[in-house]
C-alpha cells in the first residue's frame, strides 16, 4: 500500500482531525502517502432543525462511507461521539486515539461558571445530555439550541445571542480557542457526564485486511476499552441522539476503571444515574451490564417519555 486517502467533512475541526491522522500515518509507515478528500456531509448541509429530527448524528457519517464505498477513499475519521454503534461489515471502526479533555466546557464573556449564570440566563446547546444535567442543577436556566460548527456557535455567543454556551472542551483545545472568550470553564464530571466517545477520534475504513492493520497502529488501548464499554452502554439502550445519555469511563490507579452514567427526561425533572468501578481486565460486557441493570430499574419507559418530550419541544423551534 503505498496511498492511502481520508474522507473528511470540510468542518475546521473535522480537518484538523484529518490532518492530524494524516501526519501519524506517514510518521508511522514511512514511504505511505497520505491525501485527504474533503466533503460537505448532510449534518453540515441541514442547521435550520435539530440533529434528532432529520436522523440523528450517524448524517456525519453518511457521505463519508458512502464515498468509501465507491472506492473513492479508504478511511474516514470521525469524533467517535458521532460515530452510530453500529456500522456496516464491510465498514469497520479499526482504531481508537488517546483521548483528548473529556469534559464538557462552559463558554461565556460574562460569567466564570455554572453557578455564576444568573436565573433565566440563556444558554446554547443542541445536546439533550447538557440539556438535561444543566436543567437538574439549575432549572432556572433557558436552554436555547444551538447548531453550526465550533467557530459558528462562538460567533454566535460573541454576538450576544446567549449568555454561554457549552462545547465540548476537545474541540475547542485541538482548535486552539481558548483566546477567543473571556471564560472558559470546563465541567467537572460530578456536573456534567459527557457524550460517549467523546474526545476520542475513531478510525473507519474498508475492509481490507492491509488497510486494516495500517490503520491499528493508531490504536490506543486505554481509549479502546473506555469507549468499548461507552458504546456498549449505548447500544444495549438503544439509544441515539433523539434521547439524553450520558457515559463516562476513565482508566485510574491500580488497573481500575470509573465509570458513570446518566439518563433521564430532557427537562431534568426524572434522572437515573450509576457510578461503578471495575477492574481493567473485567472490561468486556461491563457497558451493556450496566445498561440492563438500569433496564430492570425503567431505564427504557423513561427514554421512550424522554424523546417524546424532545420532539415535542422541537416541534416548536
Amino acid at each position: 500500500m503505498k496511498k492511502l486517502i481520508i474522507a473528511t467533512r470540510e468542518s475546521k475541526l473535522a480537518m484538523w482531525q484529518s490532518i492530524h491522522i494524516q501526519a501519524r500515518l506517514e510518521e508511522l509507515n514511512p514511504g505511505l502517502q497520505v491525501e485527504l478528500l474533503p466533503m460537505k456531509s448532510l449534518g453540515d448541509k441541514i442547521l435550520d432543525a435539530p440533529l434528532a429530527k432529520i436522523g440523528g448524528k450517524g448524517l456525519f457519517l453518511k457521505e463519508l462511507e458512502e464515498s468509501m464505498l465507491r472506492g473513492e477513499a479508504h478511511i474516514a475519521v470521525h469524533s467517535l461521539k458521532d460515530v452510530p454503534t453500529k456500522l456496516p461489515d464491510e465498514l469497520p471502526l479499526v482504531a481508537i486515539t488517546e483521548r483528548e479533555d473529556v469534559r464538557d466546557a462552559m463558554l461565556s464573556d460574562k460569567y466564570e461558571n455554572l453557578k455564576d449564570l444568573p436565573k433565566g440566563a440563556v444558554v446554547g446547546t443542541s445536546s439533550l445530555r447538557r440539556q438535561m444535567q444543566l436543567l437538574r442543577d439549575r432549572p432556572d436556566l433557558k436552554i436555547k439550541w444551538l447548531r453550526g460548527n465550533v467557530n459558528t456557535r462562538i460567533q454566535k455567543l460573541k454576538d450576544g445571542q446567549y449568555d454561554a454556551i457549552i462545547l465540548a472542551s476537545a474541540g475547542i483545545n485541538r482548535l486552539g480557542l481558548l483566546d477567543l472568550v473571556e471564560h472558559v470553564y470546563p465541567i467537572s464530571l460530578d456536573e456534567m457526564i459527557p457524550a460517549m466517545g467523546q474526545a476520542a477520534l475513531g478510525i473507519q475504513c474498508i475492509n481490507n485486511p492491509e488497510i486494516v492493520k495500517i490503520i491499528q497502529g493508531l490504536n490506543n488501548e486505554d481509549s479502546q476499552i473506555a469507549t468499548t464499554i461507552e458504546r456498549e452502554f449505548v447500544d444495549t439502550l438503544e439509544g441515539g441522539c433523539q434521547v439524553p445519555i450520558g457515559i463516562n469511563a476513565e482508566i485510574i490507579e491500580n488497573n481500575e476503571v470509573l465509570i458513570k452514567s446518566i439518563l433521564g427526561m430532557p427537562d431534568g425533572s426524572e434522572i437515573m444515574s450509576e457510578t461503578k468501578i471495575i477492574s481493567k481486565n473485567d472490561f468486556m460486557n461491563v457497558g451493556r451490564s450496566m445498561a440492563e441493570s438500569m433496564i430492570k430499574r425503567g431505564a427504557k419507559d423513561v427514554l421512550a417519555r424522554a424523546e417524546v418530550m424532545a420532539n415535542e419541544a422541537t416541534d416548536l423551534i
